[in-house]
């Protein structure tokens, strides 16, 4: 068995037959010739169904998330509306009340007036999870850990109740590829937005679903993804496949840096509480030791003053970027709440940090500037 670092390298990756190149050549064309019998002889016949890119890509996350078959999109919300969009009005589908805004809108405000059932929950009181489930439930959605204030949700144990509901568990891990594997922990679907980690240098945007099976839902999506169309670039696929190269070691690095970051907030007199699984006084710090090998370079910190003093730290930092994404070699802060909106259930004085590829020390220490 190959290790991921090998894997990660080497998966979806071929040598250009025509050329003898090692780099993949991007394939820019929309179409393919047919062969005099009308039949295609690669197997592609328009770009929007398929694409030697978009394909490898497909491949290649296939192959890190160890799945069966993966169907790669424009942006990671076009990912999520897929998977929904597999689903048929009645269904019901249990989410979590803290997750990525981005999803949690795209449930309310469309999957649900289509006739999708939604039922918001705390995904991390597993007593909660079982009596949200009905006889119409159809799928449970993961997001661990969460955005912003990273709870971990026990995946092995949602996928147990999702399967004895006869429903699939799906879990977004966007903010933790390589440092866990939900599919070895019972999920059925694996989501990323590629723009983040995968990428990992803030100039793409794509999102994929990894399946455990092609099973008759994936076929589903896989149809969503063609006929819908929401699909990536050649090139945007080029380059999200050029970045899991090197993702395992990018991850180890995220990981190191942001927990020498979190110790050092967790001390600061400045700072209330440091949301950050693998600090020994995160709540799920167990949990999170048992489903994930690194707690990858997301953390949130709750300034000491409510909203203009964490506003005020995040116009004063100086190697910091103030902006939204995360996953980059650039570490990036942001006042959460200013993002989510005033109604919304984020804390007044969280600020949200994607860690970036910097020595720790100089991030540490521009913290420490801004904070005092």
């Amino acid at each position: 068995m190959m290790r991921i670092e090998t894997i990660a390298v080497h998966a979806g990756h071929k040598i250009d037959p025509a050329t003898g190149a090692v780099a993949a050549p991007i394939q820019l064309s929309s179409t393919f010739e047919r062969s005099p019998d009308g039949s295609y002889r690669e197997g592609y016949s328009y770009s929007r169904s398929d694409n030697p890119n978009r394909r490898a890509l497909e491949q290649g996350m296939a192959a890190v998330e160890g799945g069966n078959d993966a169907a790669a999109f424009g942006s990671g919300i076009a990912a999520s509306a897929a998977v929904f969009q597999s689903l048929r009005p009645g269904d019901h589908v249990i989410a979590p009340g803290e997750a990525y805004h981005g999803t949690g809108k795209l449930l309310r405000d469309i999957c649900m007036p289509w006739g999708l059932q939604v039922t918001f929950i705390d995904m991390t009181d597993l007593r909660e999870v079982a009596a949200a489930v009905t006889k119409q439930t159809k799928l449970i959605w993961i997001e661990t850990p969460s955005n912003p204030q990273l709870k971990v949700t026990d995946i092995a144990a949602v996928s147990e109740i999702a399967h004895a509901a006869g429903a699939i568990c799906v879990v977004d891990n966007t903010w933790s590829p390589i440092v866990q594997k939900p599919l070895e922990h019972g999920a059925d679907l694996v989501v990323h937005s590629t723009t983040k980690y995968i990428g990992g240098h803030c100039d793409v945007t794509g999102g994929v679903v990894v399946s455990r099976s092609s099973d008759e839902l994936f076929q589903r999506i896989r149809l969503v993804q063609g006929t819908g169309g929401a699909v990536p670039s050649p090139f945007d696929c080029w380059l999200v496949l050029r970045g899991l190269r090197t993702l395992p070691w990018r991850m180890r690095a995220h990981s190191e840096n942001a927990l020498k970051v979190a110790t050092c907030l967790e001390a600061h007199p400045n700072v209330e509480r440091v949301d950050y699984p693998g600090l020994a006084s995160h709540p799920s710090h167990d949990l999170a030791a048992r489903q994930m090998n690194g707690c990858s370079g997301m953390l949130s910190f709750h300034v000491k003053g409510g909203r203009e003093a964490a506003i005020a730290v995040a116009a004063r930092v100086r190697i910091f970027i103030r902006a939204t994404s995360l996953g980059g070699v650039e570490s990036l802060i942001e006042h959460r709440a200013s993002i989510t909106g005033e109604s919304a259930a984020t804390p007044q004085g969280l600020l949200r940090c994607s860690i970036g590829l910097e020595h720790a020390d100089d991030l540490i220490e521009d913290l420490a500037q801004a904070l005092d």
